[in-house]
């Protein structure tokens, strides 16, 4: 066991030491929610063809649509990493070195059971999944070769997932974001030369953004594997550790399932949302889609803070460090709270330029721009939801974890948004759902936080220094 790692996270000052963890998995998961944007940006300039006008306006509701599954996937292999994360930081706290190799061999092996589900469904579930939301032939035929791509190569994702998740959880998250930003690099780096066709290539179209997102996939897991077996010197490796372990997958789904299921209601409530705004109109679909990309910016980094937060807590949790798992939870709300306030700001001053890039209609981009300053108003409303939801997870306090998601993403919004399509002023009113629900979940919140400090924090005993 490295006693290096074991400082960082358990003597280090808690500050600096969530700064030094956060800050790289925020600028790895920024430049995720960059390269998806520059897909859609490119795919937005996709030429017109078959005399058919705003081609690129198809492609982005295509790619709208093929959204949520690709939601689901990051779901099932982030969730099961925050559960192998959790387990393996908190057992390098109690210094149980075969459980944490059992915790990481049975990770990568759950991880290649969820790539053989999304391989199925890209093989035959697709064009069911994208005709339920559009009947518009150009969307339907764009939406399937898209996702049938990134369902079918998701084996790149899933394991990147977890192997990042391994790299945070030692407190190496310096590599897990060189993989990501390679990764994400060389995503940006071909979506114009497939797309478009450059360098002798064949022009793809919206082919060519889904093989530029599984190439870049593959690279990020290509590096993290490679970081993990050779820097990871405190996890041991071997086939013995791949074999399912009944109590290791139990303990992880604990933390994860919660976690899968709270990013699956993401996936569950963009193709909830897309549903009812088409009930308003397809320029709100492009619109929400174009905006729900834009948005992941802010939330991105505040889920790469809660990334940091969840190992921190739940390692001196390990440890039964009272005082640290509580300075964990002050400056994890704090720091996530920053960046919110960062983003309100940003997108309040910058609405207008930013939807500009995307070169869509006037409705549409009418559309983002009103839809960016109403839906960022909850956004400090969210930064306390989701630091502390990455408190929950360290403490083993998934089910809360899970009531926080579901009214923040379908018990609240979806009502409240299929209720506002019923005024006259719907177009402007099925944003507002988005803020209500925040500020819905944070007294939840709250009133969780409160009893976790009541039965869980208060109760430990005081570590001398």
């Amino acid at each position: 066991m490295s006693k290096e790692t074991a400082n960082k996270m358990g003597t280090g000052a808690v500050p600096k030491v969530m700064l030094s963890m956060g800050v790289p998995i925020i600028l790895s998961m920024v430049l995720q929610a960059c390269y998806n944007i520059v897909d859609s940006m490119f795919v937005a300039r996709i030429p017109d063809a078959d005399g058919i006008k705003n081609m690129g306006e198809y492609a982005v509701n295509a790619l709208t649509l093929a959204f949520p599954v690709q939601m689901l996937i990051v779901a099932f292999g982030i969730g099961t990493g925050v559960g192998v994360n959790a387990l393996l930081a908190k057992s390098l706290g109690q210094r149980d070195e075969e459980k944490v190799a059992k915790a990481a061999g049975n990770g990568i092996t759950l991880a290649l059971i969820i790539y053989a589900v999304f391989l199925v469904f890209g093989l035959l579930g697709v064009k069911a999944y994208i005709g339920s939301q559009t009947k518009d032939e150009v969307i339907l035929a764009m939406g399937i070769s898209y996702l049938s791509i990134c369902s079918i190569a998701s084996f790149g994702i899933i394991l990147f997932s977890i192997y990042e998740k391994l790299l945070q959880s030692t407190g190496k998250s310096v590599y897990s974001t060189i993989a990501q930003i390679s990764g994400a690099v060389v995503n940006i780096v071909l979506d114009p030369i497939l797309i478009f066709g450059y360098f002798g290539l064949p022009e793809m179209g919206i082919r060519g953004a889904a093989y530029a997102t599984v190439i870049g996939q593959v690279a990020s897991m290509l590096i993290a594997m490679f970081f993990h077996y050779r820097k990871n010197t405190e996890v041991k490796s071997g086939r013995e550790y791949l074999k399912l372990e009944k109590g290791i997958v139990k303990e992880i789904y604990v933390i994860g399932l919660p976690a899968i299921i709270m990013q699956a209601l993401m996936s569950f409530m963009t193709y909830g949302v897309n549903l009812i705004f088409g009930t308003v109109s397809q320029a709100a679909v492009t619109a929400y889609g174009i905006f729900y990309k834009i948005q992941q910016f802010i939330f991105f980094a505040g889920f790469g803070l809660r990334d940091a937060i969840t190992p921190i807590v739940s390692f001196n949790y390990g440890m039964g460090d009272k005082k640290r798992v509580k300075q964990g939870v002050f400056y994890g709300i704090l720091y996530t709270e920053v960046i919110m306030l960062v983003g309100l700001i940003g997108l309040e001053l910058f609405a207008n330029p930013l939807i500009g890039l995307f070169a869509m209609s006037e409705e549409t981009e009418a559309l983002c721009v009103m839809a960016t300053r109403i839906v960022a108003a909850g956004f400090l409303f969210a930064g306390g939801n989701i630091a502390v939801q990455g408190v929950f997870q360290a403490l083993g306090c998934g089910l809360e974890s899970l009531i926080v998601s579901l009214l923040r993403l379908c018990v609240v919004v979806l009502p409240l948004a299929w209720l506002f399509t019923m005024l006259e002023n719907a177009d402007f009113m099925i944003w507002w759902a988005f803020p209500i629900a925040e500020l819905a979940a944070l007294f939840a919140t709250v009133l969780f936080m409160l009893r976790a400090e009541k039965k869980i924090i208060k109760p430990m005993k005081e570590r001398n220094s």
